[in-house]
């Protein structure tokens, strides 16, 4: 379901500058805000997401095709690289036969210079000048004949270690041209995968989003038997009942409930030191209620029909004195899509006293009145309106606020007073998609 999100977006203002409170309290009537159309022109439609994942399907086929004829390419090539035919074989092994020979020819030479020398070595001691010239003429012909052998060889093997190399090469390049394929095919996948899944989940989104729902003040939520002021080690017992005042079902109904407070400076949030529960008739055992849940154990609610919700709020010992607010909600979602809650979340303040204080005798938190009949109303002012936070001047001041709401105002304080509401519309939007 796609819920209101103008008090999200009051919020989100406040969080950034606090003085923005003064002028974001009249969007919380606003179903539509700006901020919701900004955000949506900003991402992209399904029609260009589906555009994408065609795309995408048409480079991942492209990729399965090319790795198909790169893999055949190099099966070949590998293939053919292992006949003597091959041109690069057939001059590797030409090379290697002629290193073979250079080898051969260099050993030859060398055994020349061997034996030349030898027989100068054996030269009688009576040979003549002429026995004696031949023989060193033999020497220095073998040795030229060496030298001339030696660099033959080192040629023919350089040849032949650059033929085989060829060969290698070429099987490597055979081998790299498949893998760069396979690479490619890897990286068509993923994005094929990622545009596929980006595409569903906009379509979920948009089938779950639908219309937006609508205020509905017919379905009141209304707190009775919390006190105005609480005390540190201690846990109060309250009820929380949910009224569909309407002429129609209303096939899932949830409440939300939230606190929020601050020590007596209101520059310091207390709320760790609070916990929150519920049970219904349907769900007996006692549920610790976070920030971000809601309570989901109201269920169907038929015409003029109500359910009660039993509360209690517990405070810890080290709980420093100061203000809180309560503040209450209500929504329901119907099988046919159609959806609603109460325009807003009422505020139910209450004062926070130290550990051991006697608050005495005290009165029940009351909710802060709406102080303007709301659009497609019955002219009455009904219980889980907007009336928590309503100016009708662009002030807090307009709303009577008592020194609890202003506390918490000036606690840098706007995103604490709306806090609430800002987690109520997150809340709404998560149970909805589950309505």
């Amino acid at each position: 379901m796609k819920i209101r999100r103008a008090l999200a977006t009051a919020v989100a203002a406040a969080v950034t500058a606090p003085a923005v409170l003064l002028s974001v309290t009249p969007a919380f009537a606003d179903t539509k805000p700006v901020a919701q159309s900004q955000n949506k022109s900003s991402k992209p439609t399904i029609k260009e997401l589906e555009a994408a994942a065609a795309a995408a399907q048409k480079a991942y086929e492209e990729a399965v095709k090319a790795r198909d004829e790169a893999g055949a390419a190099a099966r070949k090539a590998l293939e053919e690289l292992s006949e003597a035919s091959h041109p690069l074989v057939a001059a590797r092994e030409a090379a290697k036969q002629a290193a073979k020979d250079a080898a051969a020819a260099k050993t030859t030479a060398d055994q020349a210079v061997t034996d030349a020398k030898a027989a100068i070595a054996a030269l009688p001691a009576d040979a003549t000048e002429d026995q004696k010239t031949a023989a060193a003429t033999a020497l220095s012909e073998a040795e030229a004949t060496a030298t001339t052998a030696a660099t033959a060889k080192t040629a023919a093997d350089t040849r032949a270690a650059e033929a085989a190399e060829a060969v290698e090469d070429a099987r490597v390049a055979a081998a790299r041209a498949a893998s760069v394929a396979d690479k490619a095919l890897d990286d068509a996948l993923a994005a094929k995968v990622a545009a596929d899944a980006a595409l569903a989940k906009a379509k979920k989104e948009a089938e779950e989003e639908g219309e937006d729902c609508e205020p509905e003040n017919d379905l009141t939520a209304e707190v009775t038997g919390l006190p105005t002021e609480l005390v540190a080690g201690t846990t109060t017992a309250f009820s929380l009942r949910v009224t569909n005042g309407s002429d129609r079902r209303m096939d899932e109904v949830i409440a939300y409930a939230g606190v929020h407070a601050t020590d007596k400076t209101g520059l310091k949030d207390t709320g760790k030191f609070f916990r929150l529960q519920w049970s219904t008739k349907s769900s007996p055992k006692w549920q610790d209620l976070s920030m971000d849940s809601y309570i989901d154990g109201v269920g169907a609610l038929k015409p003029r029909s109500r359910a009660d919700v039993k509360m209690r709020l517990t405070l810890d010992k080290a709980t420093p004195a100061g203000n809180g607010v309560a503040f209450i909600a209500a929504d329901f979602f119907n099988k046919d899509g159609s959806c609603g809650g109460t325009p807003g979340a009422d505020m139910y303040e209450f004062d926070v006293k130290a550990a051991g204080s006697k608050p005495g005798k005290t009165e029940d938190a009351k909710p802060k009145p709406a102080k303007t009949t709301k659009p497609g109303g019955n002219g009455h002012t009904p219980q889980g309106s907007a009336s928590a936070t309503p100016a009708t001047n662009g002030s807090l001041a307009a709303t009577g606020s008592s020194s609890a709401t202003t506390s918490i105002a000036l606690a840098g304080g706007a995103a604490v007073v709306l806090g609430a509401a800002a987690v109520f519309v997150v809340r709404r939007r998560k149970a909805g998609s589950n309505a």
